[in-house]
């Protein structure tokens, strides 16, 4: 009789661990098939030629307002990836004027890669920002016919806690796009790296190319 029990509770123990391993095993499986779908779905960049042209195109954040145009970030970027940046910044300009200005620039200089960081002087002045949102939609339009790929980046709310706009994010997900998002507000949160309140300093400046130029290698575009 107690040798019957001991092979009971035997059997309970190991039918305990099978279902375990079972278990673990399709843990496993969900883990490995949720991990390659997120990498499938990872926005990616074609390598840039020795002899890419990247535009560089925004507002006073491209253009490098806060210190000189030396260490605005275009300058920075071309020094880390040993690449053509051509700044196209216009300090004050709204997404409205951007996308007039953009087809010459696409035009003049057929550039491989367009960095878009635009829209923050419509968040400033409390434009619409479905307009904003469907300027920027138009800008990266613009330039995928010209043959040009895009990046964005997020530009911050310059509320309390300088999250992006939500029209970043969205548009990067309806493009499949490689953005840098959250950069912007990470700089501007700390007072070592910014000259006012929406401008980075020269350190901020040199932030910011770091990132894009990290982003650029991880997103396949630099090999």
């Amino acid at each position: 009789m107690i040798l019957m029990r001991m092979n009971l509770s035997r059997w309970k123990w190991n039918t305990y661990l099978s279902n375990i391993r079972v278990l673990l095993y399709c843990l496993l499986v969900v883990t490995v098939a949720a991990t390659q779908t997120a990498c499938g779905d990872r926005a990616e960049l074609k390598p840039l030629d020795q002899d890419a042209v990247i535009l560089a195109f925004g507002d006073s954040l491209t253009y490098g307002t806060g210190t000189s145009r030396d260490f605005a970030y275009p300058a920075i970027l071309q020094q880390n990836i040993s690449r053509t940046v051509i700044n196209a910044g216009v300090p004050g300009e709204i997404t409205r004027q951007g996308l007039v200005r953009l087809p010459g620039l696409l035009q003049r200089h057929r550039p491989d890669l367009v960095i878009i960081c635009h829209g923050g002087n419509d968040i400033l002045r409390k434009l619409d920002l479905a307009k904003a949102r469907q300027n920027i939609q138009q800008m990266i339009d613009l330039a995928h016919q010209s043959g040009a790929q895009v990046m964005l980046i997020g530009v911050p709310e310059f509320g309390l806690f300088l999250d992006d706009a939500d029209m970043y994010g969205e548009l990067a997900e309806v493009n499949r796009l490689v953005i840098n998002d959250g950069i912007l507000g990470d700089i501007l949160g700390k007072n070592t790296y910014k000259s006012d309140h929406v401008h980075p300093n020269k350190l901020g400046y040199q932030m910011l190319a770091d990132s894009i130029s990290e982003l650029l290698r991880a997103s396949g575009a630099l090999q």
